[in-house]
């Protein structure tokens, strides 16, 4: 009989999955790791999962503990998923910007959710940055995950989602491109596939609003450069250490609206439901187009599930409202 000793036995050796449409002006080979399918709809079940396994052994969870965490929603799915197989609570915090639908989900696995405003700075006591700590602080026996930093995040890439793409490809990817926000993915995936071969290029997609591009190409944490912004997922006004800028070739940077009609438009023009940082992805190839060359192997790493943004990118009214469609 084949079958998983639990939930969490499913989570990674998810599909490559060639793009047709939204991507017929580039030349290249452009495959989609489909990263929803792992069981909370997320690639970040990865990374919760090791984070988590890695606590235990050095002693930070203990049993019957709590795990705390800052998240934009599918790294607190992930952790919520762990919890429950290995019986601690689950305390997610979140900023106000993130959609309805990610709250309404955290709270149907059992997870308390605490929302903090999204328009302070990350040192601000309201911030879910400092909510979570504090909470950290104040609650017995818990664990704050703070994946931002926690280099267990990247590692699971490297231990995983890059030897996948490596497979799946026969060792053929010339570029990864991928969305940034704690960095764990491009960083863990693209310290396997340069190891593996040197020449293959990392593109991050980065948003406005976000510190990573200027940084990569400067140097220099420009605080201008920080501003709310709608996408969701992707970008920051922190720098994360899983961020390993050695590794990434370049960024490019994708409008708030761009990302909400792409991510539309990989729901209409491929069968792609997807979240908002896919559609922020989806655009950033094609702005890249001028890398590519027709014997190139193009991997995009698609985050999240559309489920979570019913009320958002796939709501006309509320694509209306933001001034992004007619």
């Amino acid at each position: 009989m084949n079958y998983a000793e639990n939930i969490l036995g499913t989570i990674g050796q998810t599909p490559l999955v060639k793009m047709n449409t939204v991507t017929r002006e580039i030349e290249a080979l452009v495959l989609a790791k489909y990263e929803t399918f792992n069981p909370g709809n997320s690639v970040k079940d990865r990374m919760a999962l090791k984070m988590v396994e890695d606590a235990e052994k050095n002693g930070l969870l203990k049993p019957g503990g709590t795990i705390i965490e800052g998240t934009s929603g599918n790294t607190g799915m992930g952790l919520a998923l762990v919890a429950i197989v290995k019986g601690y609570k689950m305390i997610c915090v979140m900023s106000d910007k993130q959609s309805k639908e990610k709250m309404d989900i955290l709270k149907a696995v059992g997870s308390e959710v605490i929302v903090c405003p999204t328009d302070v700075a990350p040192d601000d006591p309201q911030s879910y940055y400092s909510t979570s700590k504090r909470l950290a602080e104040e609650t017995p026996n818990s664990w704050y995950v703070n994946q931002y930093d926690n280099l267990s995040n990247s590692q699971a890439h490297y231990e995983t989602t890059g030897p996948e793409i490596w497979e799946q490809t026969d060792g053929k990817i010339t570029h990864f491109v991928v969305g940034v926000g704690t960095g764990g993915t491009i960083s863990g995936v693209g310290r396997y596939l340069k190891e593996k071969n040197p020449k293959i290029k990392v593109w991050g997609i980065d948003t406005y609003g976000s510190v990573f591009k200027k940084y990569h190409e400067t140097g220099i944490f420009d605080e201008k450069e920080i501003y709310p912004y709608v996408t969701e997922g992707i970008g920051e006004d922190i720098l994360p250490k899983n961020v390993d800028f050695s590794i990434i070739d370049g960024f490019t940077k994708v409008t708030d609206k761009d990302a909400a009609i792409y991510t539309q438009k990989l729901a209409k023009e491929e069968g792609f439901f997807l979240g908002n940082s896919a559609g922020a992805a989806a655009k950033g190839i094609l702005q890249l187009k001028e890398h590519f060359t027709k014997d190139d192997v193009v991997v995009v790493l698609f985050h999240d599930h559309g489920s979570r943004y019913v009320g958002k990118m796939y709501n006309d009214e509320w694509m209306k409202k933001m001034g992004y469609i007619e």
